[in-house]
Order: C-alpha cells, then structure tokens, then sequence
C-alpha cells in the first residue's frame, strides 16, 4: 500500500490498500493543463462529486470534476464498503433537529439510498462486489441493546423492515459469541468501494462528464460573475460550483474549511480464510460495525478475506505495529480458536464528523455550495446528495432533504473529535 496513509502523513499502510489493489483496473485522467470554462464545476472525484457529475452530464450539462489525486483517492477509496440506509441520527431525533417536515424527508430520502446505489451499479454494469444482504450493527453490552430496540420501533412505525437479533442469532450469522444483540437491516449491503467509485467514474465520463486527476484546486473564487479554480497549471471557471472534498478539504477559498472534526478509520484485511471458517464468520454476507465508542467494522469480501477496522485519532494515523497488534486483539476477542491467517492490508481513511451527526450543505454564495460530514456512512448519503446537488445545479431550489445553510466554523467540530479520540484511547486500553 501507498505509505501517505490517505494524505495524513506517516500511515499504517505500507502494504497498500486493498480496496486499490483489487478493484478493476483505472487508467490515469489527464490533469487539467489549460485554461478552460464549463457550467458546473465539481471539486472532489468521490461518491458526491461522481454521482453529481454523472447526474449532471446525462442532463447535457457541461460538468467538470477536480481531483487532486485520483479518484476515490480519499475516503471513498479508503472506507468499510457498508451502503447503509440511514444516518447515526435516529428518526425521531432528526424531526427533533430538523422539524418533523425536513426530518422524514431525510429519512425517507436515505432509507431509498441503497435502492440508488444498487441501481447505478446493475444500470452501468460496475463491477464492485456488490452484495444486497443487509448489514448488522452490532451491540457490544447489554447496556447498548435499548437504544437497537427503539431505532428499530421507530423505523418500524415507518415500515421499515428492520428485525433484532438476540445473542443466540447473531451468533450464527457472525460466527462469535462476543456480542450480546444487533439491529439487523435488510435494505442496505457491500460493495467493493473503490470499485464502485471508479464504476461511478466511468459512467461519467459515458455520460460526457470531464475528470482531471491530479489537479488539486489551490485557490477557488469568485470573480466576474464566476466561480474560478486555479490548480498549478491552468484555471477553470464555471457558473456553478459543488465542492465536495469531505474530510480531505485542500487549498484555499471558499469551502477550504468546512466545520466538521476528523477522525481516521483504520482497516486490516488478512489472506482468505480457510474454506471452514469461511462458512463460519459471516456466511450470509453482511457487513457490520458495533455500539462501542471506540467503533470496530467486520466484513469479509469476494475473496474470503477477513476485513477488520476501527476508529483513531484525529490529528494523526497509529503506527503499522499498533494497528496489527490492535486488530489481532480484537480477532482473538471475537475468535479465540481462529489462528488469524497473515495481515496482508493494512490502510487507513478519514472521516468527516459533524457535531450533530448531520451532512452539511453550505452556502457559499453566488451559486455555490460545499457538501461534507457524512460520518462514516458516506456510500448512499453520498450518493444521494450527489444526485441532490445536480438537481440543485439545473435549479431545483428544493434539491436537498436538508436546509442549505451558512458555512459553520470547526471549532466546536474539532473538540468532539479530541472526545472521541480520548475515548477510543481508553476503551482499547482497558480493552473493551
């Protein structure tokens, strides 16, 4: 794996990332190189930006995507691969945050996310190991088990088909005893995610979307009644401006900082699994993450490959040493008999975490918004916000299902990022 660590500094990755190494092959788009003008412009070459372009682009809009490495570089390259259907925000919270009306219009908006997803990817033919067999979240105490039960009544009462696993039932789907419950969602799935993003990719440029890598935008204004984006060789100007950088903001100007905290999700992936324990973890498919504060992810992929993650720091990635040690530990918690096969992978991404919980559409004024802080679950929000911000692009006033707001400073972000931090530094010391 690439040593930047996704752009973090010195990274637990120094075999290289799965996700890169296994998905179908991309070849390099040419940076931009001279002086241009387009309608929209789109910052950022991960799920929002892609979905916008290639929404855009098959409506005959001109669109053009920045990227200041290569698709999927950033979070959308680097995450768990889970097409969940909603938010952390449980429903009857949001309409507390939102108001009834903007809360179940989010909430109906992201239940349908998985339906989009699943329907770009058998519309375009990507290939991303696409796998609609639910996900699990799972509880690691008895203490965790209230707050499953009345997520799941509240998206019952919306029809939503949710269902409870006792300890006993999870034990059979995940192959572990370790955790006590879960809330199992038949609606959302896997994917191979930077397969799905380089699919994305593809399609856009089908559609007629224009994608520069290695094009990072230095400064973005507005001048003379257009949004302006200087990159080190060239300028490009647009009508419209979508930046969708989430937690990898680069460069100056407007939208370079969203108020959002980072943290980095570390990921390990082993060899395959003998065929035995192949059958055993996991064998129906789902993708999972728990109720802890300090978050693992489990999953395995087409390969049989064990995938495990959790949450780090936000300033900086853990050593490769700490992350092998950590993710072995957490194996022989859930598989005290599993003799781990090699790690193979280890990479590391970063998260965008509001202090709500909730994406943010900012305002930048002059026909220009930034769309960040998906939390983690940036696969169908992203997604769907991305459909969202085209239509906002052709005029849509109502686009999004949430209210487009003046940018919010960091600070406050930032602080909750540190809490978590500590947290997660405590838990694993005490080992829970």
């Amino acid at each position: 794996m690439r040593p930047d660590g996704g752009g973090s500094g010195s990274a637990a990755d120094p075999e290289g990332r799965l996700w890169a190494d296994t998905a179908p092959c991309w070849p390099p788009c040419a940076p931009l190189e001279q002086d241009s003008t387009t309608d929209v412009l789109v910052i950022g070459a991960g799920y929002t930006g892609l979905s916008a372009a290639l929404h855009l682009a098959q409506s005959g809009v001109r669109v053009t995507v920045l990227e200041a490495r290569r698709v999927g570089h950033g979070g959308s390259g680097r995450n768990v691969g889970l097409v969940n259907s909603g938010l952390w925000t449980a429903p009857d919270s949001l309409n507390d945050t939102l108001g009834a009306a903007r809360g179940e219009a989010l909430t109906a908006a992201l239940a349908a996310a998985p339906d989009l997803v699943f329907d770009l990817i058998a519309q375009h033919g990507i290939a991303c190991e696409a796998r609609r067999d639910g996900t699990m979240h799972l509880a690691h105490a008895a203490r965790a088990l209230p707050a499953l039960d009345t997520r799941a009544a509240q998206l019952a009462r919306r029809g939503t088909p949710v269902e409870i696993l006792d300890r006993a039932e999870l034990a059979a789907r995940l192959g572990s005893a370790r955790y006590v419950g879960a809330l199992r969602d038949p609606r959302a799935g896997t994917v191979q995610p930077m397969g799905y993003a380089r699919g994305l990719a593809r399609a856009a440029q089908a559609a007629g979307a224009v994608i520069h890598e290695t094009s990072p935008a230095q400064t973005i204004t507005h001048q003379a009644g257009l949004w302006q984006a200087q990159t080190d060789r060239a300028t490009i100007r647009a009508a419209r401006l979508i930046r969708a950088t989430n937690a990898y903001p680069t460069g100056s100007g407007a939208g370079a900082q969203p108020g959002h905290a980072p943290l980095h999700w570390v990921q390990a992936a082993t060899a395959p699994l003998p065929s035995a324990w192949r059958a055993r973890i996991l064998p129906g498919g789902e993708g999972c993450w728990d109720t802890a504060l300090a978050m693992h992810s489990l999953r395995s992929d087409a390969a049989g490959r064990l995938i495990l993650g959790g949450v780090g720091n936000p300033t900086r990635p853990p050593s490769a040493a700490f992350c092998r040690a950590w993710i072995r530990a957490y194996a022989r918690r859930l598989w005290p008999d599993l003799d781990l096969p090699p790690i193979t992978h280890l990479w590391v991404g970063r998260i965008a975490l509001t202090g709500d919980h909730l994406p943010r559409v900012e305002d930048l004024g002059a026909g220009g918004i930034s769309i960040h802080g998906y939390g983690g679950r940036g696969i169908g929000p992203g997604t769907v916000f991305g459909r969202a911000a085209a239509r906002w692009a052709l005029g849509q006033a109502d686009a999004f299902p949430l209210p487009i707001t003046p940018p919010r400073g960091a600070a406050f972000a930032g602080l909750r990022g540190w809490g978590y931090d500590l947290g997660a530094a405590a838990m694993r010391v005490i080992g829970r």
